[in-house]
């Protein structure tokens, strides 16, 4: 992103659009939640839409932020809302990057769902989610909701990882879990806990070892699950932790090398 492109408009004018000429930044904005706008649409108030945020690029507004009201408007209008017009905050011309670091201006101050928010700073050319998507894809991964190969959503789960170490760390975490349980281990729980794991054991571990380890203790990723929750019961430590010191019980457990340090 260039300085330009950094450098958005503080204020935008407030002027009367039209629906039918609003559209969606896929870049922009969140993924639409079909519950969210029926429940805006049975409870609609038009003194409470607010005002939209909307850019003019290409002779279309592009929505930055009122989607679920504005659809939800849509469908309680029905029959002929292309024609109503509505008060929004316009501005002009933001590039679809630009589009999308507002949004997560915006979101300072909004409740945003995570993911979204991941998703749209990724779009916006922020860090440290550029990094962290770089380094899911490397691996073969991808950051995704969809129910296909190799898909992680845990999102924050990934960015506590990247935060309190590195991103040597968490490409080490997620090889580990990638090759010892692959894709049902990518849930939030587990990338905390093995995140834990690299990070305390950093230069000590054999990665081809904990892996081989971890994929043949007894119930997979269920067993270091049931050993953590063991733990956590027994100790009160934060799951993070007790996923950890699961994982360090599995991979001591084995005769023939030399042991980690307890983790406790």
């Amino acid at each position: 992103m260039t300085d330009n492109e950094n450098a958005l408009p503080i204020t935008g004018k407030i002027q009367y659009v039209p629906l039918g000429e609003m559209r969606l930044s896929p870049m922009a904005q969140r993924h639409l939640r079909p519950l969210r706008v029926t429940k805006l649409e049975a409870h609609m108030d038009l003194e409470m839409l607010g005002l939209p945020e909307v850019n003019l690029r290409d002779l279309l507004y592009f929505i930055i932020d009122g989607q679920h009201r504005i659809e939800a408007l849509k469908n309680w209008l029905g029959k002929g809302w292309e024609t109503q017009e509505i008060e929004c905050r316009v501005y002009i011309g933001l590039t679809e990057k630009q589009e999308a670091a507002k949004f997560d201006d915006l979101a300072n101050v909004l409740a945003v769902h995570s993911f979204d928010r991941f998703r749209v700073r990724c779009n916006a050319g922020r860090q440290p989610q550029i990094d962290i998507s770089k380094i899911v894809v490397m691996l073969g991964l991808k950051i995704s909701q969809d129910a296909v190969p190799g898909a992680i959503s845990a999102v924050s789960a990934l960015t506590r990882v990247f935060d309190r170490s590195s991103g040597e760390v968490l490409g080490c975490s997620l090889r580990i879990i990638r090759e010892a349980y692959g894709d049902v281990g990518f849930r939030a729980p587990i990338i905390d806990g093995i995140g834990h794991f690299c990070q305390r054991y950093d230069g000590l571990i054999d990665e081809a070892v904990v892996i081989e380890r971890l994929k043949k203790a007894h119930g997979g990723v269920a067993g270091l699950m049931n050993k953590a929750d063991v733990l956590h019961r027994a100790t009160g430590n934060i799951r993070g932790h007790c996923v950890a010191a699961a994982a360090v019980e599995i991979v001591n457990s084995k005769r023939g090398s030399k042991k980690l340090p307890s983790w406790w």
